[in-house]
């Protein structure tokens, strides 16, 4: 990955770990509500924090180390210096995300209509939250990896995308069940290089090929729905 790497990943997952109460009233109302459901938030928050260490030491300015060391990053109602500190922190964050995600779109358009037609469509619909079923080789220039897309955001079903011409490829053949998370794509001089992040195992992915093509497996559910209706 260029732009959407690991550390990107994790860093964002820090942004949202750093949510902090608006108000004392709204912060003893939701320790009220933990205490009145038999649970202890405080615990709750400190063992989410001690999961969150590593990235939050890594990504957070020194200034936060101390509420991370002693648990009132999320134990305790912010005190104005700690909501300063994150305010700051949220700020910087937020402005560096929008001019990276400017950037990439801006180099995606430059290169959109280079690119293969079903590549474009391939990352303009949107594979986030695909899981991975299978991942096959049937030959040294080709890659058929299959998509459960039924929980993503286009397709709703199990997709076969076909990469052909394959010159370069590192997505692991054991990788069923890898969540498809962000991808993003660039030109070659006979075709593109997918970079792809995934979950469940945190792994970035590269595909160099010259097409890919894309088959539906199965109607999705709406599809079924409209076939259903028109023909009644």
């Amino acid at each position: 990955m260029k732009c959407f790497t690991k550390y990107w990943y994790e860093e964002m997952q820090v942004a949202g770990f750093l949510v902090l109460p608006e108000t004392e009233e709204d912060w003893e109302e939701e320790l009220d509500y933990y205490r009145e459901e038999g649970k202890d938030l405080r615990e709750i928050n400190l063992r989410n924090l001690d999961d969150m260490r590593e990235s939050l030491m890594r990504y957070l300015p020194e200034a936060f180390h101390p509420y991370i060391h002693d648990g009132t990053l999320v134990t305790e109602f912010p005190t104005p210096e700690l909501r300063m500190l994150v305010n700051r922190w949220e700020r910087d964050y937020e402005r560096r995300m929008e001019k990276l995600d400017e950037e990439y779109q801006q180099h995606f358009e430059s290169i959109k209509g280079e690119l293969p037609p079903n590549a474009v469509e391939m990352v303009e619909n949107g594979l986030h939250d695909a899981v991975v079923r299978s991942v096959e080789r049937p030959s040294e220039d080709r890659l058929v990896l299959t998509l459960d897309c039924s929980g993503g955001f286009h397709y709703f079903t199990d997709v076969r995308f076909t990469f052909e011409g394959v010159t370069y490829s590192d997505v692991p053949g054991d990788f069923k069940g890898a969540w498809w998370l962000y991808d993003e794509i660039y030109k070659t001089q006979d075709g593109f290089e997918l970079h792809t992040l995934f979950d469940s195992p945190m792994t970035e992915t590269v595909i160099r090929a010259r097409d890919v093509k894309i088959e539906m497996l199965k109607f999705p559910l709406i599809s079924k729905l409209k076939k259903w209706y028109k023909n009644r």
